[in-house]
């Protein structure tokens, strides 16, 4: 091959183009899922599809997205609330999805949980919620979309499962008062899920892969945050010096569901600025 061929790249100028594809948000009516969510839409997304367990959560984040200015002309958003702890709600929201669309694109398998609280007290039923919506319900909801994930999707234009996991599922979490036993648990399972489920799913045209977020202000963190001294200490211990922000997840969902992507699969990829390094979160 020559130097002339080498350096021409097919259609490089929508390499990151999402244009006229079909996501499903899971736990995408705030923080990273409603990030993510915009970030899907304004990479050129025609549908997306929003679902949290709350309704009226769901329809708010829905409105605000459709009113994002720079989304393709006819894009939108849309709001199919379901709990994702609940088997017979991941199958009505499969029902729900299918009635209008004949196929998925990309999945985020979003929703998750998380309990902080020392060792000595840390509570069974909590431990099994949090276990049963960051693994189980990720790995069942995949299962039940993959029908549609598979309807249109090709060696050359495959299909994309993304699913959060966190840096407490690569190294140790939170220890102490507010310890995150079950989460970081959880997360590492999740993580090895993904790997399973990218052996499993590739030759149908699936990738799957996985992001490990860090620190990023959030509802779902405030707590742990505010018990490591605040946002200003924590910036302090990073290597960059901040936390995540909405367009660090917005474009590292966006990459992972693009063509640039398209030999990924089994990756996790921790979007935390360097902070797992130093051995802990």
């Amino acid at each position: 091959m020559s130097v002339d061929e080498q350096v021409k790249l097919s259609n490089f100028t929508s390499i990151f183009s999402l244009e006229g594809k079909v996501a499903v948000v899971t736990g995408g009516s705030r923080g990273l899922g409603l990030h993510a969510a915009s970030g899907l839409l304004q990479a050129g997304c025609s549908k997306v599809y929003i679902t949290s367990r709350k309704k009226a959560a769901c329809d708010e984040a829905v409105a605000a997205l459709n009113a994002i200015p720079n989304k393709q002309p006819g894009a939108q958003a849309i709001s199919v609330p379901a709990d994702s702890s609940d088997m017979t709600e991941i199958d009505r929201l499969v029902t729900e999805v299918g009635k209008t669309t004949d196929h998925v694109d990309i999945l985020f398998a979003n929703a998750g949980a998380t309990w902080g609280e020392k060792f000595d007290t840390h509570p069974e039923p909590m431990f099994s919620k949090v276990m049963d919506l960051n693994v189980k319900s990720v790995f069942y909801t995949i299962q039940k979309f993959t029908p549609l994930l598979t309807a249109k999707a090709t060696m050359t234009d495959p299909s994309r499962v993304i699913i959060t996991a966190s840096v407490a599922g690569l190294v140790i979490g939170a220890v102490g008062d507010n310890a995150t036993f079950s989460y970081s648990a959880s997360k590492a399972a999740s993580i090895h899920l993904a790997k399973n489920l990218a052996v499993a799913l590739g030759p149908r045209h699936i990738l799957t892969n996985v992001i490990a977020p860090g620190f990023y202000p959030s509802k779902m963190t405030e707590k742990f945050i505010e018990a490591r001294g605040g946002t200003k200490d924590i910036e302090a211990s990073s290597p960059n010096g901040r936390l995540g922000n909405a367009e660090d997840i917005a474009g590292l969902v966006v990459f992972l569901g693009s063509r640039a992507s398209s030999h990924l699969n089994g990756v996790v990829i921790a979007s935390d600025g360097g902070a797992m390094l130093k051995g802990s979160l």
